[in-house]
């Protein structure tokens, strides 16, 4: 009995260490997301609205520049959303599921 408790804590110890592997992976990535926004306004705003205002005018290259780096940011929040909520919630629910299936069998068998 002490060996399936064991074995247990130990499925659930696994479990939640792949839990938060994923939590820190979509925090990291919801930072990049942020740096990406970040770094990107300021190189290619510059690079990007002078380029643009060569055939279209000045606001209109600016405004051009910015939905793309809004969409950039858009997509990396989303991948990093996602991976934060298959982390949570935070519980080892494999382990969970089969401590309840040994309690049914253990209980089963002390009936007979």
């Amino acid at each position: 009995m002490s060996r399936l408790v064991r074995d247990e804590l130990e499925l659930a110890k696994t479990e939640l260490k792949e839990k938060a592997r994923d939590a820190g992976i979509g925090a990291a990535l919801g930072g990049a997301a942020g740096v990406v926004a970040w770094f990107g306004v300021a190189a290619m705003v510059a690079a990007g609205i002078g380029g643009l205002a060569l055939v279209v005018p000045v606001w209109a290259a600016a405004l051009i520049v910015a939905g793309a780096l809004f969409l950039v940011a858009a997509i990396l929040g989303a991948t990093a959303a996602r991976r934060v909520r298959h982390a949570v919630p935070p519980i080892p629910e494999q382990a969970v599921a089969g401590a309840r299936r040994d309690v049914e069998i253990v209980k089963e068998s002390a009936h007979r």
